[in-house]
């Protein structure tokens, strides 16, 4: 073996000339790899002025004197660039970004910075740029902070950037939307439903400035506005055949609640009283 396992240093072999210059060589490579700190991970060719002893992860698809080395450690000593290439578990410091990157063994990986701030993080799950925090479980519990005595509340906030925008909860089949609950596109709640996940249709609508509920409609003018008809539920009376119904009786009886009603007959069937539009 002429090269340590991890760092690959060059040992000093038996009878050896130039012992010197394999010593330099690994208290080169220790300097550039202990405490690791890297100018940037994002170039894809080296820069045109290093100063030396200034290194860098080597970026995706690169070029020039880097051409191969992607993800790789480049230093430049003064005169060429050295490479190293690197052992997973390796953290780096990104100068730049002011926070850790480790080595898997594919791919340096975003860890906690030093602001308590990570880019990105997958729980059970792979996060990306744009679902940066991405949670593959059954449940997830957000309870109240108990450290302060007397306190137990607990809120969610989704915080958008204008009323224009949308910050809503979107319920899913197979990652295909069926219903949302949200600020979308102004500041009103909208309920929306979807059978396939690509056409919409709005339930209801709550204006904040009045409280008023909108069915059918998305400016409802009194406190329930609902545009379209209504339909009412038929029942028969238990007891009481339809058959024998006479329109225009009037009885009262127990509701299918538990309570007590009115019941008016059309002949058929029995509605209640408070289902009938008022004739003026």
């Amino acid at each position: 073996m002429t090269t340590s396992t991890h760092l690959r240093l060059p040992f000093i072999l038996p009878a050896q000339a130039g012992k010197h210059i394999t010593h330099n060589e690994a208290i080169a490579a220790l300097d550039t790899l202990t405490q690791l700190a890297v100018l940037d991970r994002d170039l894809a060719a080296p820069p045109s002025s290093p100063l030396p002893g200034s290194r860098y992860i080597v970026g995706p698809s690169p070029g020039g004197a880097w051409a191969g080395k992607s993800g790789q450690i480049a230093a430049w000593d003064g005169a060429a660039w050295l490479f190293h290439a690197p052992e997973p578990g390796w953290l780096a410091f990104l100068v730049d970004e002011s926070g850790l990157v480790v080595w898997s063994g594919t791919a340096w990986l975003p860890t906690v910075g030093l602001n308590g701030r990570v880019a990105q993080l997958g729980i059970n799950g792979a996060a990306d740029t744009t679902n940066r925090l991405a949670v593959k479980s059954d449940a997830v519990l957000f309870s109240h902070d108990d450290v302060t005595p007397g306190t137990g509340d607990i809120r969610l906030n989704l915080n958008k950037a204008s009323a224009g925008h949308t910050a809503s909860l979107v319920y899913q089949t197979g990652s295909s939307g069926r219903a949302e609950l949200g600020t979308a596109g102004d500041d009103k709640l909208h309920l929306k439903v979807s059978a396939d996940g690509s056409a919409w249709a709005e339930a209801l609508v709550v204006d904040p400035a009045t409280a008023h509920v909108g069915i059918g409609t998305s400016t409802p003018a009194v406190h329930l506005d609902v545009d379209g008809p209504i339909r009412t539920k038929t029942y028969t009376v238990a007891g009481v055949p339809s058959a024998a119904v006479g329109a225009g009786q009037l009885i009262y009886v127990a509701d299918e609640m538990g309570g007590a009603t009115l019941a008016f007959s059309d002949g058929t069937d029995w509605r209640r009283v408070s289902d009938l539009a008022v004739i003026s």
